[in-house]
This record gives C-alpha cells, structure tokens and sequence, in this order.
C-alpha cells in the first residue's frame, strides 16, 4: 500500500486510500467487457457521456454553420458577383433540402441503422462543406448548399434519438440538458467567428470550419456509438417513391419560385407560372399520398391531433420570425451601417447569450408553469424586440440594440421546449418520430418562406421610399439647394471646383439611398413584430395541459 493521494485499483471499483469514491476515474478507466456491460448496459459497454459528446458534434457543427453564414453573405455575394438577395439563396436553399430529409430520417435509421446513417450524414455534410468553400460560382455553391442541406438534415433528429436511448429515464434530462447546452454554444460562436474568419482570411474558411468538426464527429461516432439491437433487427415497410419523389417536388418548385421570383416579377414571368401550377399539383398529390398511405413516408393523420395541428402553424410561423432576423440583422449592420463582418457578427452575438442564459430557467418552470403562458411570454418578447429594431436609426452604435438582440435569444428559449412539449403533447409515442418529422419539416419550410419574403420586402419598399424621397429632392427646392451649396464648398477645398456641385449632388444621393434602405429595414423589422404578436395570440388555441408535462422525447 502507498501513501495518501494514491490509487487503489480494483476490478470495477477504483477509489483513494480516503475510502471517497472517485467516479470520474472509475468512468474513464478501461474495464473488462463484462463489468462495461453491466455498468453501461444501454449504450453496450460506452461511457453515455462519451456517447452525448459524439452526437453532439455534428448537431454543433450543423447549428454553428448556419449562424457564420448569415455572417459571411454580403462576402459571399461580392466574391461570386451576385447580389444580396441572390445571396440569401444559400440559406434557403439549404433549408429546403434540410426540410425534405426530415421527414424521411426516421425511415432511412430504420432501414440502415441509425449509426451508420449519422456517419453517412455526417461525411456528406463533411464533403458538401469542402465545395460550398471551394465554389468558383455562385451555382456551384447552391449546389452544395443543396447537398449540405440533405446531409445535415437528419442530424438533429438521429443524435437525439441516440442519446436519449443511451440513458436511464431518470438521467434523460440532465442529458438533454447537456446536449442543449452544446446547442445552444453554436448561436453565440457562430456570428463572432464567421466574422472573424470572413474578415481576417475569407468567407471561404467559414465552411471549411466544418471540416475538422466533421472529422472528429465521424471518428467518435465510429467509436463509441451502437445501434440497439431493435434497431438492428427492425423489419422496415417498403420506402414510399412516389411520396418523396412529389416532396422533392414541390419543395424545388417552392425553393426555385422563391429564389428567382423577384427578380423576373413573381407572376409577371410565365415561368413563374409554370412552377407555382407544378408546386399545387405536386402538394396536393403529396397531401393525398400522406394521407391515404398512412405507412408512407409522412402520415399526415397527425393534424387531426388540434394540439399537433396547432403547434405546425406555429411553428412555421416561428421558422419565419427566426430566420427573417438571421437574415436581415446581420444585413442591416453591413449594408445600411457599413459594419464589417466581424464587427457584425459581435453585434447579434450576444442572442446567444440570451437563449443560453433562458435555457436553464425554462428548464426549471416548463412542468411547474402552464406551457401556453411561457409560449404566450416568448412569443411577446420576441415581438417587443423586433419592434425595438423596428425603431432605429442611423446614429445607433454598437451597443444600441445590445439588449434587445440579448433578449431576443431569452425570448426564444421560452419558445422552443414549450412549443415542442404543447405539439406532441396528446401524439402517440409510436408516432412520434413521424410527428416531428413534419413538425421540423414546416419550421425549415417557414424559415425558407421568410428569408425570401424579408429580401423582397427590403428590395421593393427601399424602391418605394427612395421614390418617396426622391419626390422631395427636386432642383427647385430651397433646402436642396442650400444644402448641395455647404456641400460645394466644402468639397472645393479637396476636389476641382468644377467638380464640387456634382460630388455634393452625388454624396446627398448616397444618403438617399442610405435612408431609403433603413426605411426598408424598418419596415420587415415592424412586420416581424407583427407576426410574433398574432403567434402569442395563437398559442392559447393549444388545450390547456396536465401537470407536469415535459418535453417530448423526439423534440428539438
């Protein structure tokens, strides 16, 4: 025996010569197959926290990617010759793609087994971020947005999946928690980094981030996670064609129509047309697939369910809200206020600090408070927010929008678990997976919807108020002419006097456009509050729950 402070090791019990036991030593030791067994019968031998370490990371890793390119878009769009609303294409298209994936995640864990399914995902998302980082043009990047998108889609889902099997009931929410933690890390990172990589190396380094993630995912995966012999010895029903053959679809005519439809009018092209015909056809055909082939790839009996068929409408309205602000916030502090991308990205960080302080609290009131009150609170903070950036002006800081922007991601926590916990809340456990295959499914699907509404609304009422503006600034007007003249004779000094009275004209035109695309913002900020305002309204269509109701298994 040695002194004090050394270990005694013994088969399946380690513990210092103080007689305390020390079970983070005991966790990490190596032990024999048959004491692993016994010690960690749900994960095979693993250590569980091994296990949520693993699926965490390509859930991080698909999280994360989404906030730096908000970030990087105005990059993206100057490197690539495009221009912003073009840009926005890169989120939308990825989350449409995500949004057709969703719902058949379930099935193809099912079919080749959830392991080998993540790791697929996994190295497609790995692989699809290399191109999107290498793309020469813009087409090539969507195309790999696309890819990224089908590969990260049933990341969530499967990691979640997985976890939650790899614990005892009574350990599954200290789980969640942790694994929510990691989540809820990304938000913050993601906007300071991707400025930082975008402005000190490229946006390009902003998607080849993923690739060190992707690869350590890939090997712990490989590692330390098993499929549960159901899993392995699960009888699968055949996969529905014809179901997700109408899915892709009309979410590509959705996707397509959303992206170029400003640009060439909306209905005013015959193309448009075309493809809002083909989307109708092709939804209707898939709503009736799902609804009379209830072993397809969705089962859309679900939304017979009132609570379920309230918490898709909101959700997707949510999907709206959320990425509406993703989108345009970072946009604005570029555009509008000529921020950098780092500079931006410091900015709308700290809505991640929001949800990450929120998390814990709505932890604690989700089973002691009624779930529609905390989605009713989050809903109206949220909007109050909005309405605060619906407010600003041109003389604003950094640090203006400080709180609010902090708010936003406390308000958002109190949306999420509640919204979760109220859809599935009378759905069947056996039909689970399926319920919140649609329900992310319409979260991405309204996100998608939003961005493109959000850029057309910037494009078209900037339009509106320079031509509004504009009407003002005629040669006759006093003001104008008293102000190009201070500007004349200040620019003399530097510039040809020849050239002065055009440079005061040209610099009152740049405020002018400045103006006007503030007024924009202000305009989709004030809609945004609007929407999240008519959202607390509707979360009390929800029926009232019992007490103690906690989040549903297969939520996120």
């Amino acid at each position: 025996m040695r002194s004090a402070g050394t270990w005694h090791i013994q088969p399946g019990q380690h513990s210092c010569n103080t007689g305390r036991s020390c079970s983070l030593f005991n966790s990490l030791v190596p032990m024999t197959s048959a004491a692993a067994q016994a010690r960690y019968p749900l994960t095979q031998g693993v250590n569980p926290w091994l296990v949520t370490l693993s699926v965490m990371l390509p859930t991080f890793m698909e999280v994360l990617d989404t906030a730096i390119a908000s970030v990087a878009l105005p990059y993206i769009a100057g490197s690539l010759s495009a221009s912003n609303s073009e840009a926005t294409w890169v989120l939308t298209s990825y989350l449409v793609a995500n949004a057709v994936i969703l719902p058949a995640s379930n099935w193809f864990g099912r079919r080749f087994g959830r392991k080998r399914f993540l790791l697929t995902c996994v190295v497609i998302f790995t692989i699809a971020s290399f191109f999107c980082g290498a793309a020469p043009s813009l087409a090539i990047i969507l195309l790999a947005r696309v890819m990224q998108g089908a590969g990260g889609g049933a990341l969530q889902p499967i990691s979640q999946s997985i976890l939650l099997e790899s614990f005892p009931v009574a350990k599954r929410s200290m789980a969640m928690a942790a694994y929510g933690l990691g989540i809820v890390l990304a938000p913050v990172l993601g906007p300071t980094l991707g400025g930082w990589l975008t402005d000190t190396f490229s946006w390009r380094y902003a998607f080849y981030i993923n690739i060190p993630v992707g690869i350590l995912a890939v090997i712990m995966i490989s590692r330390f996670v098993h499929d549960p012999p159901y899993i392995k010895n699960a009888k699968v029903s055949a996969f529905d064609n014809l179901g997700f053959g109408l899915l892709i679809v009309w979410t590509g005519c959705l996707q397509i129509v959303l992206d170029k439809g400003q640009e060439d009018d909306w209905f005013g092209a015959i193309w448009v047309r075309w493809a809002v015909a083909a989307l109708i056809v092709a939804l209707i055909g898939w709503i009736w697939r799902s609804w009379s082939k209830p072993d397809g790839l969705v089962n859309l009996h679900a939304l017979r369910d009132k609570n379920f068929r309230t918490g898709c409408i909101l959700i997707a309205l949510l999907g709206m809200c959320i990425y509406i602000t993703i989108a345009i916030l970072p946009l604005y502090y570029q555009e509008v206020l000529g921020y950098t991308a780092f500079a931006a990205g410091l900015v709308v960080g700290p809505r991640g600090i929001g949800s990450f302080i929120g998390s814990p609290i709505i932890g604690i009131l989700g089973s002691r408070v009624d779930n529609r009150k905390l989605l009713c609170a989050g809903f109206l903070g949220f909007g109050v927010c909005a309405y605060i950036f619906g407010r600003v002006d041109l003389t604003i800081g950094p640090f203006t929008l400080l709180i609010p922007i902090t708010l936003t991601g406390f308000a958002l926590s109190f949306v999420f678990v509640p919204l979760a916990t109220m859809t599935t809340l009378t759905i069947p456990r056996e039909e689970m997976g399926n319920a919140t295959g649609l329900f992310n499914m319409l979260r991405n699907i309204g996100g998608s919807v939003g961005i493109a509404m959000a850029t057309t609304a910037v494009i078209r009422r900037s339009a509106l108020h320079q031509n509004d503006l504009g009407a003002n600034l005629s040669a006759s007007n006093w003001v104008l002419q008293q102000k190009t003249g201070m500007l004349g004779h200040f620019l003399a000094h530097g510039l040809n006097p020849a050239a002065a009275q055009p440079g005061a004209y040209g610099t009152i035109y740049r405020l002018m456009l400045q103006q006007s695309a503030l007024l924009a913002y202000v305009d989709v900020f004030r809609w945004t509050a609007i929407l999240a305002f008519f959202c607390a309204g509707a979360v009390w269509m929800f029926d009232k729950p019992p007490a103690h109701v906690h989040a549903p298994p297969g939520a996120h």
